[in-house]
Parts: C-alpha cells; structure tokens; sequence
C-alpha cells in the first residue's frame, strides 16, 4: 500500500473540491477500495472520507418514489419497510450478496461502483486492460468461468459483481450526482459503460463525481418482484447467474414487465429483448423460455463458461415462474 494523504469531508461541496484529479477516491464502508489499495491495484494519493456529509437518510419523496443517500448501509436500505414491502426486489438482492458483517458496512454508493471481481484484476502480476490500458486480458485465454457472456469485447470480459446494481436495474433507478459540472441525475442504463477499447472507463462519472442519491420511481403496487441468484456455494459467493424480475399480471397476460440479469454481463443486464418476448404474453414456461432464449441470443462465451448460458436462461426462465404464480 502507498502513502496518501487523508482529508475527513463535513459537506458535499468540500469532499467534491477536494477530489478534483485522478489520483483522490471517496471512501465510506472501504469494503472495495481498500482490499484493493492493499494489494496495490488502487493506489490513491488522497482518500477523502465522507461518511461525515450526511447522505445517510431514505425518504419517501411527494412524487411517491423513495430517495435513498449514497451513504446508507446496505443492511439498512436491506430492512427498510418501505424496500421490503414496495421494492422488495432490491432487498432480496442486498440479502443474497456479501455477508452479513459486509453489509453492516458497505453502502448505497459503494456498492454501485463495486469493481470487478476479475482474479486477473486484482493481480498486479498479470496483464489487464482495466487495470492498465493496452496491457491485454488475461482472461480471455486464461481462467474465465466466471467471467461475462454478454457486453464483452476484446479487451475485456470481466463481469459486474454486484446484485443491488441488477435489482436497481430492474426498478429502473436515477443515481444523482455531484461534481465540477454541478447537479446532474443520470439513469441507471446511462450510468454504466460497456468495455468496448476502454473497460478502465467503467462508468459516466468524472473525477471528483460523488453520487449523492439513488431515486426509485413510484411503486407499481400490483407487481410481484423476485430477485433469483445462482452460484457455487448458499452463501458469500458472487452470481454465475441471477435474474431479477418485476411483473404484473391480468387475465393470465403480463402487463408489465422488466427484467435484469446478473453474474453475465460486463454491466448489470437489462434485457429489453425479453420484456418485448414477454409483454401481453401468457405466464406459462414456453414463453419464459422463449424470452430467455432471446435474451441470450448474443451471449458470447469464452472457453471455461459456455454453461453459464443454459444456466443464465434455465435462472430467467424460473424467476419469471416464481414472479408470476401469485401475480
């Protein structure tokens, strides 16, 4: 770990100043940052701490929707009433990821711009275009089954490790932020970027950018929301595969429909081409795996994790049963 300086923030506008260069990171829960500045994949020259700039609170907003700060514990935003009983989809996925000690530390902001799990990522030893532009991807002819089938390039396959980001996805959130060019509020299909030649450009953020909110539009109160995570072990693993679903259904027929993907993608997954398989259609298995098939069409795997299409549609396809059997 290098030496770097420390600067404890007391409002938005001066942690935002002070991280203006390349070389500043925010930190909060430092359930990321800080295994990676220990082993010598980040290495900041500041670390501004902004746990003291409030950001900490979940609002019900007059609109209907809920506002949730940067700052709040994912355990917290787990156990909310309000997420539990009107966005229960993204407390089921806070549930489903890390553990419990993790949770009680990470927070809202933290967790959208979780980095990759990539093994080869976080080892200096190792070529990596995230890590180092124009270094190659080891991946790519190396160790890949966890690896992304959807989004990638070749420069980089590594996936997105989080299951809050495919849940707010799939309830289609605003990230608010703040930084030299102001305010500004940014959907959650706009925020993050695909590899393409430059995967260590991972999201629309500037330096000194510090997301302040994440806003979840009004509650669709007749919808059934299910978050499905499958992976190697019950517990503290990352998704091979996860769907996250929000429905609603009349007359047999689905109304309204979005559907994330998880532990596939190089960014949390939407997949606009099964919503259209899906909406106005019957709730019975051959249109889910009709849907699924669609929403892995252009899934391109590598040598070690061609499983994890049949394991991503066999994940979608039982996620939109469980989301439509009491719909």
């Amino acid at each position: 770990m290098e030496l770097f300086s420390y600067l404890r923030a007391t409002d938005i506008s001066q942690a935002t100043n002070a991280a203006g260069n390349q070389d500043a990171r925010f930190i909060a829960g430092g359930t990321t940052l800080l295994d990676l500045m220990k082993l010598d994949v980040e290495r900041p020259t500041q670390l501004i701490d902004v746990n003291r700039i409030g950001l900490d609170t979940i609002e019900k907003l007059p609109s209907g929707g809920l506002r949730i700060g940067a700052l709040v514990r994912n355990s917290d935003l787990a156990h909310h009433p309000i997420v539990q009983s009107e966005y229960s989809v993204l407390s089921q996925a806070l549930l489903a990821g890390a553990s419990a000690q993790l949770r009680n530390m990470a927070t809202t902001g933290g967790n959208l711009l979780q980095r990759t799990r990539c093994m080869y990522f976080r080892n200096t030893a190792m070529p990596c275009n995230k890590r180092t532009p124009g270094a190659g991807c080891s991946a790519i002819e190396g160790d890949n089954r966890s690896m992304a089938i959807l989004g990638t390039s070749k420069d980089c396959i590594a996936t997105n490790p989080s299951d809050m980001n495919v849940a707010l996805t799939a309830l289609e959130a605003v990230i608010s932020i703040e930084g030299s060019r102001g305010k500004r509020d940014i959907s959650i299909a706009d925020f993050y970027l695909l590899p393409g030649s430059t995967p260590h450009i991972e999201t629309v953020l500037a330096p000194g950018d510090l997301v302040t909110y994440v806003t979840l539009p009004t509650p669709r109160s007749k919808s059934k929301q299910i978050y499905l995570k499958l992976r190697d072990r019950a517990s503290f693993e990352f998704a091979l595969a996860s769907a996250a679903i929000v429905a609603e259904v009349s007359g047999g027929k689905l109304t309204y429909i979005r559907v994330a993907i998880g532990g596939v993608g190089t960014r949390p997954w939407r997949s606009h081409e099964a919503e259209d398989a899906l909406i106005h259609r019957s709730t019975d298995t051959a249109t889910f795996q009709r849907a699924a098939e669609t929403a892995l069409r252009d899934a391109h795997p590598q040598s070690e994790n061609a499983f994890k299409v049949e394991l991503a549609k066999l994940c979608l396809t039982h996620a939109l049963t469980l989301a439509t059997r009491t719909a």
